[in-house]
This record gives C-alpha cells, structure tokens and sequence, in this order.
C-alpha cells in the first residue's frame, strides 16, 4: 500500500515538472513566434493556442474568424496559433488577391490533410498538394466546361420534376417542411446520379443507404474536424485516417460495382461517371481539345484515384448545394417581395422557352442569379480558405516576410458581412449582385468559390443544381415562415461548412 502510495505522487510530481516544462516553452518559444516578426496577433492559451472555442464546439468557425476579423480588421495581418502552429489570417483584399492569384506559386497548397496510403479517398482535387494537384486539375477541367454541364442537365430536371411533385403534395396541406433536410435528399438523388449513374429516390425513402452515409459524412465533429483543417499532422503521425473506413469502403466499393457493370454491359450516360471512366481508360476526356491534358494520358486514374474524385464531387455537391439552398428559401420567405420577383422571373422564362425548364432558360434568369449570388455572400459554404506558404514570399505593400510552411487563412465569413464593403451587411439585398455594384467593390471581396487557379472547378454545376431547386421550389408554390421558424439563425459547431443549427423550418402552400 504503502509503494502504491509513492508511486502515485513520484508519477504526479513527474507529470507536473513535464507539463510545467511544456508550458514554459510554449509560453517562451512557441507563443514568441509572431511577436519576434513584429506581426500583430491575438493572445495564445496554453496549450490549445486560439483554437479551443472550435476544438470544444462552443462556437462555430465562421463566427470565430468573423469575430477575429471584426476586431482586428484594420491590421492587414493577424497572427494566431491553432495548436502549436502559427497561422496568418489575411485581411487586407489586396494581399489575398496575391496569395489566391498573383502569387499563386508560393501558395498553392491548401494544407489540409491528404494520405492517400491511410486514406484513399481523401486523394482528391480539394485536398491533394503540389503537382499531384496540378495534373489531376487539368484531367478534370474538361469535364465541367458548359457543354458538359449541359450534357448532364437532363439528370438535373428530372430530379427537379420529382422535386416539384414531392413539394406540391406538400403545398396541398401547407405542411410545415425541414428545408434543410428536403433539399439535402434532392441533392443527394442528383449527386449520386450525375456521379455514380444511382437512382436513390431519397425524397420518398430519406433513409436509403446513400442518404445514411451522406450524413454520417457530415454529422458536426468538433475536435476531429478542428484537427483535419488546423493540425492534419496528426493523423499522418498516428497513421489513422480522418474518413471513416466504412465510408471509405462503402463508396470505393459502389463505385468500383459501378464502373464494371457498365463496362460488362457497354453503357455510355451523359454523367460525370463516364468522364471519370474516361480517364481511367485514355488519361484524358474525349472529344476535347485540351491538348495539355492529352500530353498527361500516360496519367490514367486508377480506380481508386477515380472513386475519390467521384466522392469529393458528392461531398461538395450534397452539403453546400443544400444548405445554400436553404439559407436562400429562408431569406425569400422573410422577404416576400423578392420571393414574388423571382417567381415572376421563373414563369416568364418559362414561357419564353415555350413552358419547358431548359439549361438556357436557367442561364437567363439574371434574378435568381442574383439572389443566389447574395445568398452566398451572407452565408458562404465555405467560410474560411487555406493556404500554405512553399516558398518564403515577401507579401507586396510590406516588410513582412512570410516564411517557408506557415499557414495563411482568409476570412470569408467575416469579410462578406464587412459593413464597409456591404453596407448593412445583414440585410439580404440581391441589387448588391447587379452590374454596376459589383464593379464599385474589390474583386477579391467576394469569394463563396475561393479565387485563383484553385478555385472551386464545380461552381458552375452547384450554381445550377441550386437553381434548378429554387425554381421547382417557387413556380407553384409560396414559402412562409413556420409558427417556430427564428428570425436570426444560429450555425452548428464543428462542422466544416456553414450549416444551421437545428435545420430552417418553413410552411409551404400552394399559389392562390
């Protein structure tokens, strides 16, 4: 008893000397880092840096680097430790117009977490570094030109046609719908079509087994989210994977099922699949002209390589094209005035394109791309952007010298509700989308896509996929706010993108 005894306070003595030692030098090295350059920063905790609001779910990301970047905006650049590494939030328009454009070379890596041995499926466009990146981006640009994107438009209204009967069977009762969860199983049905070739018909069977996975992908992990984006090193250091390995399995496996039954039956669609399928077979896309990418055909996608492309096209696609839709319905339902416009300009291009919803007729809905437009600027997706530092960069219009390795993060949340670019940046004003305000504001003050060679390569087919929702969603209907519907929205913690807490409730009901 009495060795038990000593052993357990020699092992607290021992443990308090460690971590006394530990904090003395994070406190004396580490948290020195962007004082000793003479950049601005805001005060580090022992040991979790500035992270520990995100890392524990007390607040979202948006709201802390909106916080961040309210307080602080007059200084162009920001230092703050996530960790035990240093990040540089970037403020100034100018010095992310270098960083996502002009200086592109010294910063094209977004840092995030990319094994491809640990975790297949995280070797995709969004994650991969350096010329791995560069290669796979030329492969895949064809395939999102518009005369792709129109190929694949069918697969779009047909889903919008089984939209548009769900929702009017709705309307008949005004019942009072999840939008978040409604449009999130319409955009699973178009991404596994157009990705994988499956009919999920998840609007009249929301628990399918795509449906299941999709949310098990995106259900809000604080700390493993938090680590993924500010600390990757982790899992390369314990060898673990950030995708759970049952999602992994699942989608290389449907994928591979996928590509051989068309294979052994010589099925050609107009899909985002048969352009994977082509790459893995030639290296390139066919009937292309883009001569780069024929120069990388001895480059052909293995299947794996392939199935992660085909993951992160549903990944960007399910998430962010639904929340965006939500956050839009929401706002139109607040503003009924706006909501009325856009119908209007939904039924008059209807007509001019003799009653039926072609990919031109969407095209020339100025309106609703406007509406969309400041749907993104308020609630942007993504609304943070990473980089990393590869070379050390001298940032223009300063003395300060960013060095090899550090990670350098812009703000978009905070800067899409800067007052000083968007006066009375709360309200929701598509007119701020109109030709003459957006060539009075900086080019680099709207960023829902990101900027630059890495810009996002599947905008236009989310814009699109969005707007083909809104439309189905307002041409015979009319969306009002629920009894329990907020008048301000809250976001959920520990999610990587912008979503609201508790899904956005809205009655819907026929139009009179």
């Amino acid at each position: 008893m009495l060795l038990a005894t000593w052993l357990i306070s020699d092992i607290l003595a021992i443990s308090s000397v460690i971590i006394a030692g530990w904090y003395i030098y994070y406190k004396l090295h580490i948290f020195k880092f962007w004082q000793k350059r003479g950049v601005f920063y805001v005060e580090p905790t022992f040991p979790t840096g500035n992270i520990m609001p995100i890392v524990i779910g007390k607040r979202s990301q948006a709201e802390f680097f909106g916080d961040i970047y309210h307080r602080y905006k007059q200084h162009p650049l920001v230092g703050i430790y996530m960790l035990h590494k240093p990040f540089l939030i970037i403020n100034d328009l100018d010095l992310i117009r270098d960083v996502l454009a002009k200086q592109f070379t010294n910063f094209h890596d977004r840092g995030f977490f990319c094994n491809e041995k640990t975790d297949p499926l995280s070797g995709h466009l969004f994650q991969l570094p350096g010329k791995k990146w560069r290669n796979l981006r030329v492969k895949l640009t064809p395939t999102f030109t518009a005369g792709k994107l129109k190929q694949m438009f069918p697969i779009m209204k047909d889903i919008g046609n089984t939209l548009a009967t769900y929702l009017e069977e709705k309307a008949q009762t005004r019942s009072t719908i999840d939008v978040k969860d409604v449009f999130s199983r319409y955009a699973v049905d178009i991404i596994m079509s157009a990705a994988f070739g499956i009919t999920c018909d998840s609007l009249e069977n929301p628990d399918n087994e795509f449906r299941y996975w999709g949310k098990k992908i995106f259900d809000p992990k604080p700390l493993w989210n938090a680590l993924i984006v500010w600390a990757p090193q982790v899992f390369d250091f314990f060898s673990i994977p950030y995708t759970d390995k049952d999602v992994t399995n699942f989608f290389i496996n449907v994928f591979k099922e996928t590509v051989e039954y068309r294979e052994s039956n010589n099925i050609e669609r107009k899909d985002f699949l048969n352009l994977l399928m082509q790459l893995m077979r030639n290296g390139y896309v066919e009937a292309d002209d883009n001569s780069e990418a024929a120069t990388l055909a001895k480059n052909k996608l293995t299947m794996t390589e392939a199935a992660a492309q085909a993951f992160v096209f549903y990944l960007a696609g399910f998430e962010t094209s639904s929340t965006t839709v939500t956050f839009c319905l929401y706002e139109l339902a607040m503003h009924q005035d706006i909501q009325n416009k856009v119908r209007e300009e939904i039924q008059t291009q209807l007509e001019k394109h003799g009653g039926d919803l072609t990919y031109d007729a969407v095209n020339e809905m100025t309106y609703l791309h406007k509406v969309i437009s400041e749907t993104l600027r308020k609630y942007p997706p993504v609304t943070v952007l990473n980089r990393i530092c590869t070379n050390e960069t001298t940032m223009e219009g300063t003395k300060f010298v960013i060095p090899k390795g550090i990670a350098v993060t812009i703000p978009v949340f905070g800067i899409h509700r800067d007052a000083n670019i968007y006066p009375n940046p709360d309200k929701f004003d598509p007119e701020r989308f109109s030709e003459e305000n957006i060539k009075t504001r900086h080019p680099y003050a709207y960023l829902p896509f990101g900027e630059g060679p890495r810009i996002c390569i599947g905008l236009r087919f989310g814009l699109i996929q969005t707007k083909v929702a809104v439309i189905n969603a307002l041409l015979k209907n009319k969306m009002t706010f629920a009894p329990d519907t907020p008048t301000t929205l809250d976001y959920e913690p520990g999610s990587l993108i912008l979503i609201p807490k508790g899904g956005v409730h809205l009655t819907i009901e026929p139009l009179k």
